[in-house]
């Protein structure tokens, strides 16, 4: 039944789709639809984004070719109320009837319903009409183009235009440009009627956007003006604007040769209604003010409290309370410096970063008393001091029937009064579930509560200054953070416990470095012996094996019929993997066990983790508009050094690992690094691309490594064909709930292009896998052994959609398992690519 449906639905949108594939059915006679803009640059065909730009009329949006706005908008009626109203016209009786039925206003207002009229308005608001050829625009198209070759030198630009006729009612335009010679700067003159200007641009001109034999292009005149003027007023010429700035070229002395004179005026300077050219003078910060509570509703409090801290003047409404080194720390703006726009913006994301001020407001005033000078005074209106919030949730998962969670927390600002800020948290859930004993019949029979707490300090918090390695320019902070969790009844009932010391800093514009110094995380487990309860393809994986080989009916629990967990499952792993087996399965069948049993070590053991981590990141995107960048992120983490220096002589395990707090402390190194690439294709479209690689070896006191630091694949934000932990490792069918491994490779390239307004769409390609390495895993299925293990990446294609609403982007992806390396040999490519094989993905933003 269901395939009936969807073979329905699919007959009736192709219908739909063919019923408007007459792309010319709006074209009124006479009339021809453009279907195509060509532009020729010297005889070669154009496709770059800003010339096709200047175009006053484009030819109908299209998806891979296909013109899916056009046909939908033909798909729509025009003029349903005059179609309506001839309905009637033709049959009063009918209208009578209708009437007599409903009412006159009724059947009026039928009209205007959404069968008859709202449906044909949806239809033409989400298509597009057709884009009818208009010769005038064609003109101005040929005005502007030529326009854009003037301002890039090509004074001798030549255009024209020819219609082709390529069907019924269907145009094509061809634009030919014929660029000529471009003119080329021959000399740069400036002419700078202020001394201290000019000293300062000859001492820089060698950055400048405009150099001798370049083409001439206007759009670098524009930047060099930028350049001058960012220049001057970073070094103190306070009054300095961009329009004092100008050229004069001359392109009349020489063949496509031009000579550029640079003008930049003397202050203007308005005394009543005479006019006054002053030369640009420099000014320097005579004296700064920093008023700690600044109230902007009511700004004329008298000032009750002041302090002089170095050159810095700290006023006060109420009692001082900043020590006033942590607000100066952020001040960049200091006595006897030039003036400069460049440290004004960064003394305000520095204090903004602190997060106990709003947006400081910074105003300069010419000092009267000192030539030159200027008065910075510095408005911080301080946030509340506390800031008390809470949500709440309603929870339904495979483990909970029914759940409640809620959330509090707690901020304070400027606790020791040096501007750090201390957050503390409680987070608690209730549930339902009937998979769990519930002997006192209580409804919720399980819970998970929570705490944590985080303190941040605007600097670096160590006990030696930093400065020279780690200036206050890069805006350094420490967080130090404490958090505890508790389970009741869910999975094997973890307690965790997590502590760090962290330290944050940013060296340039969109570059930051953090460094955790110690990173703590003590994880136990104090129901383990519930892991084949919630781990159930392992169970019923292993059950299905032990019916096989002949089994003790000691395992069996008689309610179930099944292995008795625990005591027959960890008696049947033991017949079969134990120092003196009794069982032997075949090879196929022992491997299955053993990574069963390897899966419910790992995810059983308790784990202490003592590790430190230094992070980089780095990213030219310039804001969220720019589409072409590159982002960078690398990772180096290492843990138990520490511990084993401490542990050195204290008690050890079995296996000859050291331990603390009577746990095996855990050592490895892991290293991470992640590539990515956005390409701007222009009208909409986005070429993006993105490479992972990320391997954690364990050594030392360690055989593996913590299930909680290793990499699983798959899922909303990885290769998209597998769900989450259900592909790999390596070309093994696992049988395992969480696959997971310490070696992952990932590469994923996804073409973004818009349908209409809001709603965009992608078509991707994810490739990678996870594989063992030096580890416990001995599959060899599973172990990476070097340059063949390749030939078992994953493949993973498909199409999604996007629904932009700004702030965020809601996703949907589709993947198909396009190269399944854990199929038979000849069923590996393509076998899988098929809907009811396909994996639902929805997320939030993009996948990278």
């Amino acid at each position: 039944m269901k395939n009936s449906i969807t073979k329905i639905s699919l007959f009736i949108l192709i219908g739909l789709i063919i019923f408007g594939c007459n792309t010319t059915k709006r074209v009124p006679e006479g009339k021809s639809l453009l279907t195509k803009n060509n532009i020729f640059v010297d005889g070669k065909k154009n496709n770059v984004e800003d010339v096709f730009n200047q175009l006053y009329q484009k030819q109908n949006s299209s998806i891979l070719g296909y013109r899916l706005r056009l046909n939908i908008y033909n798909l729509a009626k025009q003029k349903t109320d005059s179609i309506y109203r001839a309905k009637f016209a033709k049959n009063p009786k009918k209208y009578n009837r209708k009437a007599k039925w409903l009412s006159k206003k009724q059947v009026k207002r039928l009209g205007e319903s959404f069968w008859y009229a709202g449906i044909h308005n949806f239809l033409r608001k989400t298509g597009e009409a057709p884009v009818i050829l208009d010769t005038i625009s064609t003109k101005k198209s040929l005005r502007r183009l030529k326009s854009y070759f003037f301002t890039r030198g090509y004074f001798d630009a030549t255009t024209n235009y020819k219609i082709d006729s390529i069907g019924p009612k269907k145009v094509k335009l061809r634009y030919d440009i014929v660029k000529g010679n471009p003119y080329i700067i021959d000399s740069i003159n400036s002419n700078i009627l202020s001394l201290p200007l000019d000293s300062i641009y000859q001492l820089r001109k060698r950055n400048s956007f405009i150099k001798s034999g370049k083409r001439l292009e206007y759009s670098n005149f524009d930047s060099e003006k930028a350049r001058i003027t960012e220049d001057f007023r970073n070094n103190g010429a306070f009054r300095f604007q961009q329009n004092y700035v100008s050229y004069v070229v001359d392109t009349l002395t020489q063949k496509h040769l031009a000579n550029v004179d640079l003008i930049i005026e003397k202050e203007s300077i308005r005394v009543e209604d005479s006019l006054y050219s002053v030369p640009f003078e420099l000014y320097k910060i005579s004296k700064v003010n920093i008023y700690t509570d600044h109230s902007p509703s009511n700004q004329n409090l008298p000032i009750k409290d002041s302090t002089v801290y170095k050159d810095f003047t700290l006023y006060s409404v109420n009692k001082l309370k900043y020590r006033p080194k942590a607000i100066t720390d952020g001040i960049f703006v200091t006595k006897g410096n030039y003036f400069s726009d460049s440290k004004t913006t960064l003394t305000s994301k520095y204090l903004s970063n602190l997060k106990v001020f709003n947006y400081p407001l910074i105003q300069y005033i010419e000092d009267k008393k000192q030539k030159n000078g200027l008065i910075a005074n510095i408005y911080l209106t301080p946030r509340k001091k506390y800031t008390f919030g809470y949500s709440n949730d309603f929870i339904h998962s495979n483990i909970q029937d029914f759940g409640i969670s809620g959330n509090t927390f707690l901020s304070i600002r400027n606790v020791f009064n040096g501007a750090e800020t201390f957050e503390i948290g409680a987070r608690g859930s209730i549930g339902a579930s009937k998979d769990f004993a519930n002997p006192n019949n209580n409804f919720f029979n399980i819970s998970e509560i929570g705490a944590d707490a985080k303190l941040n300090f605007p600097r670096l918090f160590l006990p030696f200054k930093t400065d020279k390695i780690i200036p206050k320019t890069m805006i350094p902070y420490t967080t130090i953070s404490v958090g505890y969790s508790k389970q009741t009844n869910i999975g094997l009932d973890k307690q965790n416990f997590t502590s760090s010391l962290v330290y944050n800093w940013t060296p340039k514009k969109n570059t930051t470095f953090r460094f955790d110094l110690i990173n703590i995380q003590f994880v136990k487990n104090i129901n383990p012996g519930n892991y084949f309860n919630v781990y159930k393809s392992s169970f019923n994986a292993l059950n299905a094996l032990a019916d096989i080989y002949n089994l003790n009916s000691s395992y069996i629990n008689p309610l179930t019929g099944k292995l008795d967990i625990d005591s027959g499952t960890n008696a049947f792993l033991n017949d079969v993997l134990g120092t003196n087996p009794v069982v032997f399965p075949t090879t196929a069948d022992l491997k299955t066990i053993r990574s069963i049993d390897e899966q419910k070590t790992r995810l059983t053991e308790d784990n202490l983790i003592v590790a430190s981590t230094i992070a980089f990141s780095k990213t030219s995107q310039k804001d969220l508009t720019d589409n072409t960048f590159y982002a960078i992120k690398a990772k180096v983490e290492s843990a138990g050094n520490l511990m084993s220096l401490i542990a050195g002589a204290s008690k050890q395990t079995q296996d000859g690992s050291k331990t603390a707090f009577g746990v095996a402390f855990s050592q490895y190194i892991k290293t991470e690094f992640e590539y990515i690439k956005h390409w701007d294709l222009r009208r909409k479209k986005v070429l993006a691309a993105k490479a992972f690689c990320g391997v954690a070896i364990p050594y030392g006191n360690s055989k593996s490594v913590p299930f909680s630091r290793s990499y699983f694949a798959g899922g909303t934000n990885d290769i998209r064909a597998w769900q989450s932990y259900s592909l790999g490792p390596g070309k093994t069918v696992s049988v395992n709930d969480f696959n997971e491994a310490n070696l992952k490779l990932l590469f994923s390239t996804e073409f973004r292009f818009n349908i209409f307004k809001q709603l965009n769409s992608a078509l991707f390609i994810d490739a990678g896998n996870i594989w063992n390495v030096s580890d416990i895993a001995v599959n060899p299925d599973a172990v990476f052994s070097g340059l063949k293990s390749l030939e078992n990446i994953a493949v993973g294609s498909g199409f999604g959609f996007r629904y932009d609403f700004s702030f965020f982007v809601i996703r949907l992806d589709l993947g198909f398992k396009t190269y399944n390396p854990a199929n038979m040999e000849n069923e590996k490519w393509f076998k899988e690519m098929r809907f009811n094989k396909s994996v639902i993905n929805i997320g939030i933003n993009y996948p990278f």
